[in-house]
């Protein structure tokens, strides 16, 4: 059975992470591309911008929406599917995402789908 987890990008690395995803569109601000440790990221898995824009306006009362939203973009994104075949097989996985709300943010839905 495969172990999937969410991670705050800014958390160190670990070896127990496994297989790390970062999932946002932008960088995570103040992280280097020396320190900042990933195995795979791909800009377009993350939500829209305007769908991100939008939740950004006002996240606690369009979170549930903003779920609902983003799932239906990852069910049509090829780029999802793309994900799914990477990690396949892999043991562990870590949904890396930069986030400062660790309820609300883009890797819970990506957690949630892939569950």
């Amino acid at each position: 059975m495969q172990e999937i987890e969410i991670k705050r990008a800014y958390e160190p690395a670990a070896p127990s992470d496994g297989f790390r995803v970062y999932i946002d569109r932008l960088w995570p601000r103040g992280l280097s591309h020396e320190t900042f440790k990933y195995d795979m990221w791909d800009k377009e898995i993350a939500p829209s911008t305007a769908l991100r824009e939008w939740f950004h306006a006002d996240p606690e009362n369009r979170w549930p929406e903003f779920e609902k939203k983003y799932a239906d973009e990852l069910r049509n994104n090829p780029a999802f599917g793309n994900l799914k075949k990477e990690i396949a097989g892999k043991p562990k996985v870590t949904l890396l995402y930069s986030s400062h709300d660790e309820t609300r943010n883009n890797a819970v839905v990506v957690y949630n789908l892939l569950k």
